[in-house]
C-alpha cells in the first residue's frame, strides 16, 4: 500500500511473501508512475528490470503487487480488488487514515489471504469469525482456528440457526440497448421518424440470494434453462439459452457440466449465486422519440415523448430520462405531462424524472433554453439519450425459478421467496440530426 503523500518516507504498508523480490524495489514504482502520467501514457502495468508492478488505485492509495516471473495478471488484479473488498468489509472506508490505524489488523489479514504468493481465505465473513478489532486480550479459548478455514465448505460456518427458515431469491436483469437512426428535424414544420433501429442489445442477469437458513443444507435451484430441457427430453413452456454462466465457489461445477443441477450449500446471509448473459434481440421497454427545434441566435425548444412498451400490468419506478442540450443553453423553462424535470447545466443535460411509470402509457415533456450562441453547435458532438428504469415482478428474457428445494438432515420446513427485477444498463437512443 502506498499514497503520494507517503512517496518521501516510503510505502505505508507491505508483505513478502516469497522473498524473491528485493524490498526495495518498490521505491521505483511511485517516480514510474509519475513519469507515465506527464506522459499520458498510463499502464496498469510497469516494469524496472525484470521487476513487474501490477497496481490499481482506490481513493487515495496504490494497492501494488511485485512479481518476477510471467505472473497470470488476471488472478493478481482479482485478488487485488477483492483486498479491497475485505478491507472496506473491516474499515468501512479503506483509505490512507484507516491503514495507520489498524497496522495489526490489517498485517493479520495480509498473512489469511494469501500465502507463499497463492490467495487463500478471501471471504469476509469467514475472517471476521476469528480476526478480530475488538482488542488485543487473547482468549485461549478462540485461539483455535475455526472449522470453516479448513473445512471443504469454506464459506459457510457450522451451527447456524435461524428460528424461521428462509432464503429469498432475486433476479435482476439489466437491458443493454442501443438503438440508431431515429431522425431529428429542426426548424420550420416538425416531423419525427421514429423508426430507429436497434443496432446492439443484450441481458446481463444475477441471481442474488439473501440465505437465513439453519445447519448446513444442500439447495438445488431449478430454472427453465433451454439446455437442461434439451438433456431430459422435456422443450414445454419458455426456456432460455444462457451464456457466459458464473458461479459462486458453492456451486458443484461437476453436477452442472453433467446434468446442468445447481446445488450447493449456500453461504449465510447475502450472496450473489450466479450471473449470465442472454444474447437476444431486445425490444426497447421505454421508446423515446425527441424533437428539436431552433432558432437562430435565439432559442432552442425539445419535445421528448416516452413510451412505455411493456406489458400494462407492470409498471416502471424512477424512470430518468436523460436528454442532451448545448453546452451554451440557459434560461431552462420545462413542462411535462407527469413527473418533473430539471436541467443540470454542468452536464449538459435535461432530466426528466417520473416515479411511476405504467405500461402502455405516453407521457411528454417540453423544454425551452435560450441559446446566445447558436453558430457554434455544428462544432458539438451528439451525445445519446439515455434512459434509467427499473421494472419490478418482470423479466424481459422470459427466465423463470422452476423449484428451490431445500434438504437439510434435521428435517425442517423452509420457505423459499422469489423476486424478479428488470431494470436499464446501457440503454443508449442516438439520433441523426
Amino acid at each position: 500500500f502506498s499514497s503520494r503523500a507517503d512517496y518521501v518516507r516510503g510505502v505505508l504498508i507491505c508483505r513478502n511473501y516469497k522473498g524473491d523480490v528485493d524490498m526495495a524495489e518498490i521505491d521505483h514504482f511511485l517516480p514510474l508512475l509519475m513519469t507515465q502520467e506527464e506522459e499520458g501514457l498510463t499502464c496498469p502495468i510497469m516494469s524496472h528490470g525484470n521487476v513487474h508492478f501490477l497496481w490499481i488505485k482506490h481513493t487515495n492509495l496504490y494497492l501494488v503487487a511485485t512479481t518476477n516471473k510471467n505472473s497470470n495478471a488476471s488472478l493478481v488484479y482479482a485478488f487485488l480488488y477483492k483486498v479491497v473488498e475485505v478491507f472496506t468489509e473491516y474499515f468501512t472506508e479503506l483509505e490512507e487514515e484507516s491503514i495507520q490505524d489498524n497496522f495489526v489488523v490489517v498485517y493479520e489479514l495480509l498473512d489469511e489471504l494469501m500465502d507463499f504468493g497463492f490467495p487463500q481465505t478471501t471471504d469476509s465473513k469467514i475472517l471476521q469469525e476469528y480476526i478480530t478489532q475488538e482488542g488485543t486480550k487473547l482468549e485461549v479459548a478462540k485461539t483455535k482456528v475455526p472449522t470453516t478455514v479448513t473445512n471443504a465448505v469454506s464459506w459457510r460456518s457450522e451451527g447456524i440457526k435461524y428460528k424461521k427458515n428462509e432464503v429469498f431469491i432475486d433476479v435482476i436483469e439489466s437491458i443493454n440497448l442501443l438503438v440508431s437512426g431515429f431522425t431529428i428535424r429542426m426548424l420550420g414544420l416538425i416531423h419525427v421518424n421514429a423508426n430507429g433501429s436497434v443496432m446492439s442489445s443484450d441481458i446481463v442477469g444475477t441471481v442474488k440470494l439473501k440465505t437465513m437458513l439453519s445447519g448446513m443444507p444442500e439447495l438445488r435451484l431449478g430454472l427453465n434453462d433451454r439446455a437442461l430441457f434439451a438433456l431430459t427430453g422435456r422443450d414445454k413452456g419458455k426456456t432460455v439459452t444462457m451464456e457466459d454462466v458464473k458461479f459462486h465457489q458453492c456451486v458443484r461445477l461437476s453436477r452442472f457440466e453433467s446434468d446442468r443441477t445447481i446445488s450447493f450449500i449456500p453461504p449465510d446471509g447475502e450472496s450473489e449465486l450466479m450471473s449470465y448473459r442472454i444474447n437476444t434481440h431486445v425490444k426497447p421497454l421505454i421508446w423515446i422519440e425527441s424533437v428539436i427545434e431552433k432558432f437562430s441566435h435565439s432559442r432552442v425548444e425539445i419535445m421528448v415523448k416516452a413510451k412505455g412498451q411493456f406489458k400494462k400490468q407492470s409498471v416502471a419506478n424512477n424512470v430518468e430520462v436523460r436528454v442532451p442540450v448545448p453546452s451554451d443553453a440557459d434560461s431552462p423553462k420545462f413542462k411535462t405531462s407527469t413527473g418533473h424535470a430539471k436541467y443540470v447545466p454542468e452536464k449538459n443535460l435535461a432530466v426528466w424524472t417520473i416515479k411511476s411509470f405504467p405500461g402502455g402509457k405516453e407521457f411528454l415533456m417540453r423544454a425551452s433554453f435560450g441559446l446566445p450562441s447558436v453558430e457554434n453547435d455544428e462544432m458539438e458532438g451528439k451525445p445519446p439519450i439515455t434512459v434509467n428504469f427499473e421494472i419490478p415482478y418482470f423479466t424481459v428474457s422470459g427466465i423463470q425459478v422452476r423449484y428451490m428445494k431445500i434438504i437439510e438432515k434435521s428435517g425442517y420446513q423452509a420457505l423459499p421467496w422469489v423476486r424478479y427485477i428488470t431494470q436499464s444498463g446501457d440503454y443508449q437512443l442516438r439520433s441523426n440530426f
